[in-house]
């Protein structure tokens, strides 16, 4: 069995971030696209990691976990509007959510 090529994990990564982007600008539920923003910052990880496996440098790990940091705070902040919308609104639709003053 070969060993996976760098570029291999560029095309996932790729592909990833692709999806991700896809979800924001096509759907309109708010949770779809708070997960298909956690998609990006993963393909950003991988990114990341695949980069510093190839330069066998260790620097790829540790900005992957900051993407990880953001990314927990991305949920805890998130998860937080979409309870409040969903308590004030009923709905999970982001134009429903276009104006933030009720």
């Amino acid at each position: 069995m070969g060993e996976i090529a760098g570029w291999h994990f560029q095309i996932v990564a790729a592909l990833l971030f692709l999806l991700g982007v896809l979800g924001v600008l096509v759907r309109r539920n708010i949770i779809v696209m708070f997960m298909s923003i956690e998609l990006m910052l993963n393909a950003a990880n991988l990114s990341l990691v695949a980069f510093g496996r190839e330069l066998g440098d260790s620097s790829g790990q540790i900005f992957a976990f900051m993407v990880m940091v953001v990314a927990a705070v991305e949920v805890a902040v998130g998860l937080a509007v979409i309870i409040s919308l969903v308590r004030n609104r009923d709905t999970v639709n982001i134009e429903d959510a276009s104006l933030m003053r009720w």
